[in-house]
């Protein structure tokens, strides 16, 4: 889900178990006591999000998945009750629950992990879902047998007070959690790309301004827009925060659900899930369009490039022209067309796997010799062509003489086998202009095959161009000439 410039969170490391725990310590005091400050009527938070992160977190990093640094968390969570409240031996249950959840959804993560479903698509955030929606009644279950009598409340509306709190805080962090990253800015940032954001926070506005139970879809559109034009990271974390406001607004009446009578326990219950389900349609969008352009990506590069080879195909030839025009900065193009001479002998000989292993190994044999500033590109058949900029035509008859040079001395090895090829070579040069590009490169083609041609017809194993010619009848002139 993320570009090679990406960095990510480096709170933890495989190799320093020190810190881990650590960092797991603090996190989970830190989360805490922020859900401890969050009570609402009835001595609930109306936001906990301490097991939506360190689910989040274990679920992430699948080094932290040993019993101990769950033991160091459930530890945290004891000594933080310790200190700031009378429970005693109640807090064992309910921190107990609290790491029901976070364990359940850590797990089920890493399974997926390990079943290779990793790639994000609508079928993993609906698994997503679920497993927030199985954590949450198992939490809600421990936790309401562990709080029974504790504030004079009976059982099944401590389950269902402990379902919606749990599962509503989990589908909104789990998945930021799993996906954020370090912002990398790779264009300019524009007015109009903040648009989708400005349309949420007026639809948020606006919640608190008409109110009713409808109010809470107020911000949906916003997110979809989101959704379709931000990545899956900007999505959840998007989401999450509308999320988190939203439950806020409602706990302290800002969002009025219903005009007429103050907030019950119901209410709360009912909010919390209908923005829990809310939350899941951008996510599902933002990986649907996620797996899409995964999707144009990897039919993009089958077009742009030779599957056998894995240097450009004709067609990606040309777009990556087209990318380079407007900035080049050499004047000079030299475009070279390549033949491996008598390749159908090889395939007669030893079979076409071995002519397959050849193609790809002489690709990179090439692209090694003509370096990143060159493009390589088969044109079909055993028919290689290679585009640079030079800043003479000697330049680029030196580098074809190399490639020819270093081919007929490099032992291709099938099976134990070594095998010694040849290749000819045509050569075009020319001025090009940036906007002129693909029309030079279509002429300096033709140009390079009618020489290629003619160094078939010499004999093979050799390069021909324009200069080859100029310097032949420059020496026949001198020949000529009387002493």
């Amino acid at each position: 889900m993320s570009s090679a410039s990406t960095r990510t969170f480096a709170l933890f490391q495989p190799q320093s178990p020190l810190r881990n725990a650590v960092g797991i310590f603090v996190l989970t005091t830190l989360f805490y006591f922020i859900g401890a400050q969050l009570r609402l009527v009835e001595s609930l938070s109306m936001f906990w999000p301490l097991n939506g992160v360190m689910a989040g977190v274990f679920a992430r990093y699948a080094y932290l998945n040993r019993l101990h640094y769950y033991a160091i968390s459930y530890i945290a969570m004891l000594l933080y009750d310790l200190i700031t409240t009378n429970w005693g031996i109640t807090s064992l249950g309910i921190n107990l629950s609290n790491m029901v959840f976070i364990v359940t959804v850590a797990l089920l993560v890493q399974r997926d992990r390990r079943l290779k479903n990793s790639t994000p698509d609508p079928v993993n955030a609906l698994r997503l879902f679920n497993y927030c929606l199985l954590a949450a009644l198992l939490c809600a279950l421990v936790g309401a047998l562990s709080s029974v009598g504790l504030d004079n409340r009976t059982f099944w509306p401590l389950v269902a007070d402990w379902f919606s709190e749990q599962f509503s805080t989990g589908v909104l962090i789990v998945p930021c959690l799993l996906t954020i990253t370090w912002p990398a800015f790779t264009r300019t940032l524009r007015v109009s790309h903040l648009m989708p954001v400005v349309l949420l926070v007026i639809s948020v506005v606006a919640s608190v301004a008409i109110g009713g139970a409808g109010a809470l879809a107020f911000p949906m559109p916003a997110l979809i827009w989101c959704a379709v034009r931000y990545s899956l990271p900007a999505t959840c974390l998007l989401t999450f925060v509308t999320g988190a406001v939203e439950i806020t607004l409602v706990a302290n009446s800002i969002i009025t659900i219903v005009a007429t009578t103050p907030l019950t326990t119901p209410m709360m219950f009912s909010a919390r899930l209908g923005i829990a389900t809310l939350a899941i349609c951008p996510v599902m969008v933002s990986v649907s369009m996620a797996a899409i352009n995964s999707l144009i990506r990897q039919v993009s590069l089958r077009a742009d490039y030779d599957f056998l080879t894995q240097v450009y195909s004709r067609s990606g030839l040309y777009e990556a022209l087209k990318r380079d025009e407007g900035t080049r900065k050499s004047p000079l193009l030299t475009v070279m067309l390549l033949d491996i001479d008598y390749f159908k002998s090889i395939n007669d000989n030893f079979g076409h796997e071995c002519g397959d292993t050849v193609l790809a190994a002489f690709a990179r044999k090439v692209q090694e010799t003509v370096g990143s500033e060159g493009l390589v590109a088969r044109m079909g058949g055993e028919e290689f062509a290679v585009v640079i900029n030079t800043t003479s035509a000697q330049q680029g008859y030196a580098l074809a003489e190399r490639i020819r040079t270093t081919i007929e001395q490099y032992p291709f090895n099938w099976r134990g086998q070594a095998l010694f090829l040849t290749v000819s070579i045509g050569l075009g040069n020319g001025k090009s202009e940036s906007w002129q590009l693909t029309d030079v490169f279509n002429r300096l083609m033709s140009e390079a095959d009618d020489y290629l041609y003619r160094s078939k017809k010499a004999g093979r194993n050799r390069t021909s161009a324009r200069m080859t010619e100029i310097t032949s009848a420059a020496q026949k002139a001198a020949a000529s000439e009387p002493l």
